[in-house]
């Protein structure tokens, strides 16, 4: 294979099959090069001696690389970095820091960098330095959002976006489903009378949930009991709202938390009530962590996989990029229930 033969953005693979794919980052660490160098150096551009760019595709030749067919078709114009945004103020929990990993993960495979846009990376100087953009569960009061949607870049979101601008493409989960799956749980449990603490709808996945709450509840002939917050609320005004439902019906034998970490928020309010959780009461996450898995009782949690998420919208931004997939795709992203000893009955 020669020089010329090697795309821009590595995204190699060993050729002996089973092993495991390999990337232009560990090309370069064999040869003893940075990562640019060794770019430079299969392409046989940039300055790069004679002497290094001979070392360079010898240790290519000598790991037996092929191209990766996605990375090789990627645009020679490419930036080699892909913008990512999520709602700022969330950028601390367990899932959306799952979901960073996940993307960072697909992109190192396609030898790709990762930059997190916020506010200040928007503007169209700043835009330039990116091929595209993944976007964690846009919100439509996010300003970021629609000027990062409105730029003209190739966009991927996780969920749906509520506003009126279109994303090159979608991962999608099949939240309706699993939600009813959590509810019949609940009901097979002997919950009567389940309450839910909601997430905003400024969210497709809030707004989705409400709405598959709101049915069910009417398909079983329940009185729905929703309390909704804003997107990102506190510990404090989680719990403020958990004690508002409890002393308003002290028939609820079933809570549901929608927002990430408000299940475990909850935990000393119901406690203060007089209630056992997975007795006289049972609770349940929409969002499941480490830490559901280690409070007492463990708490039943739907499981959103956003590591994998993360990284299936990375790969959809680049097969998108690579026109492997045509703009408008959306794909599937399967998720899970967890049922654990809070909501046993």
């Amino acid at each position: 294979m020669s020089c010329h033969d090697v795309p821009r953005y590595g995204g190699y693979r060993r050729s002996v099959p089973g092993s495991e794919q390999v990337n232009l980052v560990e090309v370069a660490k064999a040869a003893g090069v940075s990562k640019t160098t060794a770019s430079d150096a299969l392409r046989n551009s940039g300055r790069v001696s004679e002497q290094t760019r001979k070392r360079v595709v010898a240790v290519a030749n000598r790991l037996g690389y092929s191209p990766n067919p996605v990375a090789r078709s990627l645009r020679m114009a490419s930036t080699g970095t892909i913008g990512l945004h999520l709602p700022e103020i969330l950028t601390r929990s367990e899932y959306y820091m799952s979901f960073v990993f996940g993307v960072v993960d697909q992109a190192a495979k396609m030898d790709y960098d990762v930059t997190l846009l916020t506010a200040q990376h928007v503007p169209a100087r700043r835009l330039h330095r990116v091929d595209g953009v993944v976007l964690g569960d846009p919100l439509e009061t996010d300003t970021v959002v629609r000027e990062l949607l409105g730029a003209g870049l190739p966009a991927v979101t996780c969920e749906r976006y509520t506003g009126e601008v279109e994303p090159a493409g979608i991962v999608l989960s099949e939240h309706t489903a699993m939600f009813d799956r959590l509810l019949d749980h609940l009901a097979d449990s002997g919950a009567r009378a389940i309450a839910f603490l909601a997430s905003s709808t400024v969210t497709d996945w809030g707004a989705t949930l409400q709405g598959a709450y709101q049915n069910w509840c009417e398909r079983h002939e329940m009185r729905p009991r929703v309390r909704e917050m804003a997107f990102g609320s506190p510990t404090a005004v989680t719990q403020d709202n958990a004690r508002a439902v409890l002393n308003a019906d002290p028939s609820v034998d079933a809570l549901v938390c929608a927002p990430d970490g408000a299940a475990s928020a909850v935990l000393p309010v119901i406690r203060a009530a007089g209630k056992t959780i997975g007795a006289d009461l049972l609770l349940a996450s929409c969002v499941d962590s480490s830490e559901l898995t280690h409070t007492d009782p463990p708490i039943t949690a739907i499981d959103l996989r956003p590591r994998e998420a993360g990284a299936a919208c990375a790969q959809l931004l680049f097969d998108i990029l690579a026109g492997e997939t045509p703009r408008g795709t959306v794909r599937a992203h399967p998720i899970g229930l967890n049922a654990r000893r809070s909501t046993r009955g």
